[in-house]
């Protein structure tokens, strides 16, 4: 820690000699945050948003959205494997199974394992944005946004484009993505096609993922639009200690489909958005790659949902307003057939007070057909101190569901447990945000107080893992960052960003004597992120990142990360990019073993 620290000081000091010789400034877009109903500009909220643009993925050492993730304040990624084939994410402290994931807006819920939340049918190239709410968003999004929500954001374009990216790399790795818009009068419409695939980094860990995905959108009038899409996945890929260490030839294939179509009216003071999603996932998992009568699961899930959602400014504020009616199901060899309804309201308010202070307050109540009426409210407060200086506070509950699997299922290293109830959680914030010319900083403290928190459990290593309800867990933690980012000039060597982060989680999880806990005593304890994007000219680009990551019970390590880009903007463009470049020895999911060194280049063909 005292090493990752001395050296993110010294590079961040000398970086900001060089930042303060630069003269040029800029100013932040202002990012409107889509959150279905009240939609606030990015330096007007009063929670702890993270928003990952279009340049920072691109030039972020990445080949997959989980990778980009991984540099993100707060958030804990845990990959099994290169690329995040399949990969866990957390948000302060919580589980995989507490963060929800949404594709513009629509929720991408898996009724049977939050496992699949990261199957999502979007080639990289073709992700406009994301934005990372932390913290609990029950109240904006949902139950299941028990810790934050990743919401990722496509966009139409009015322009016709074509993008080609094409790579390789060790362990076999090479890919392609190809993305195009193709707008016809009024009608807009993207689509995307990616396939990956390695051999992978060690024995049964070789991979294939295609993605396929198209959106279409017609402005029909000044006050109508209508909007449909629809996506496919397929990821296959041995899953050698993935699970578990017992069987090193586990082997899954999992196949997600999705359609959406959305009306959007919006006129005056009024705006409404309904829409109506169907979400399939298949997924084949073998104990045994080429065994399957050894053990064999084969679930189908399918999320069928219909959503209005609005927002009315009026003398009193915006008030922010909704419905949503979703069913669950799956058809299972392991879990058995099942299938649950539920019905959810929105309402909410937020009043100026003045012209410094503002106050946003609301409830979600939702119906389950299982578990009954559950409500929570939830409110911030935001004090705009003085034209740099933002001061918030927060408070809200949220609430998340047993999974199927963790309800049912049965197999040799795991079992399920039927009388499972739904956990909850009380949690509160405090923060500041700064904002002066090129320069951007936060510090937040948060509190979460975790009733009958889901955990898997053992009592010894022969024995399989079944989840049990905890009655009190209590998450502390303090999040600090600082960014620095300037347009480009073209001098010969240019800071043009900057960013330092670190995050800390006490979590007052006591466990059993003669209890083994799986992910509770896993979960983020020191975060340390550090990044710089440095220009070479007009065509070179060479971005840094660094990670200190040290979870609860488990060996800290220390990674680095490199890309070089050459005329990245320009019609042709290359790219190399090195990961682990200290050869760190480390694992960050199940027991797979993650890689040292490895790099991979491509080449990039923008056509407008």
């Amino acid at each position: 820690m005292k090493k990752a620290l001395l050296l993110l000081g010294l590079f961040a000091f000398s970086l900001r000699l060089h930042a303060q010789t630069d003269t040029t400034s800029q100013k932040l877009d202002e990012v409107l945050i889509q959150e279905n109903r009240i939609q606030i500009p990015f330096s007007k909220q009063s929670r702890n948003i993270s928003v990952v643009d279009r340049k920072q993925i691109e030039v972020t050492p990445a080949r997959s959205l989980q990778e980009v993730l991984s540099f993100v304040p707060g958030v804990d990624v845990r990959q099994r494997g290169v690329t995040g084939v399949q990969a866990d994410i957390g948000i302060r402290g919580g589980s995989f199974e507490q963060t929800l994931m949404l594709l513009n807006g629509i929720k991408l819920t898996d009724p049977q394992t939050g496992h699949h939340m990261m199957n999502i049918p979007v080639p990289l190239v073709n992700i406009d944005r994301v934005e990372v709410l932390k913290g609990p968003a029950s109240r904006i999004f949902g139950q299941n946004a028990y810790t934050g929500a990743v919401n990722v954001i496509t966009r139409l374009s009015d322009q016709r484009s074509l993008r080609v990216q094409g790579y390789a790399g060790d362990f076999g790795m090479k890919g392609v993505n190809f993305a195009g818009s193709l707008p016809a009068g009024k009608y807009r419409q993207n689509v995307a096609v990616s396939y990956d695939d390695s051999n992978g980094h060690w024995y049964n860990s070789d991979y294939k993922v295609s993605n396929i995905f198209y959106e279409g959108g017609v402005q029909l009038n000044q006050a109508h639009e209508l909007r449909g899409m629809v996506a496919y996945t397929d990821r296959t890929f041995g899953a050698n200690g993935f699970y578990t260490s017992a069987f090193p030839d586990q082997w899954e294939s999992i196949q997600t489909s999705l359609g959406s179509l959305s009306h959007t009216y919006s006129k005056n003071r009024l705006y409404l958005n309904t829409r109506a999603y169907w979400r399939r996932n298949e997924d084949e998992f073998r104990l045994r790659r080429n065994e399957p009568s050894f053990f064999q699961n084969i679930h189908t899930s399918d999320v069928l949902a219909i959503e209005s959602n609005g927002s009315y400014k009026s003398k009193l504020g915006t008030t922010g307003f909704g419905i949503e009616g979703r069913k669950e199901s799956i058809e299972s060899s392991n879990l058995g057939n099942h299938e649950r309804e539920l019905v959810g309201l929105f309402l909410e308010q937020l009043v100026n007070l003045g012209e410094k202070t503002d106050i946003r307050a609301g409830l979600y109540s939702n119906y389950y057909s299982e578990y009954g009426w559950k409500h929570f409210p939830g409110a911030e407060i935001g004090f705009q101190a003085t034209p740099s200086i933002r001061l918030y506070s927060g408070i809200g509950s949220s609430y998340r569901i047993p999974t199927y699997t963790d309800l049912y299922y049965r197999g040799p290293t795991n079992i399920g447990n039927a009388n499972l109830t739904p956990e909850q959680a009380l949690s509160f914030e405090f923060g500041g945000k700064w904002t002066k010319e090129n320069w951007r900083g936060e510090l937040v403290y948060f509190n979460r107080t975790s009733q009958n928190l889901i955990e898997w459990t053992r009592t010894s290593s022969t024995q399989p893992w079944q989840p049990q309800n905890f009655n009190e867990v209590i998450f502390n933690g303090v999040e600090a960052s600082a960014y620095y980012q300037v347009n480009p000039t073209g001098k010969a060597v240019q800071v043009k960003e900057l960013m330092l982060s670190y995050n800390f989680i006490d979590a007052e999880f006591v466990a059993t004597p003669g209890l083994e806990s799986r992910y509770a005593l896993t979960a983020l304890r020191n975060q340390l992120i550090g990044g710089v994007l440095v220009g070479f000219g007009k065509k070179v680009e060479w971005n840094t990142k660094m990670r200190y990551v040290e979870r609860i019970s488990m060996d800290p390590y220390f990674l680095l990360d490199m890309r070089v880009d050459y005329n990245r903007l320009g019609k042709l463009g290359f790219f190399a990019e090195a990961s682990n470049v200290t050869n760190a020895d480390y694992i960050e999911a199940g027991t797979v073993q993650m890689p040292g060194r490895w790099f991979r280049a491509g080449f990039m063909v923008n056509l407008e």
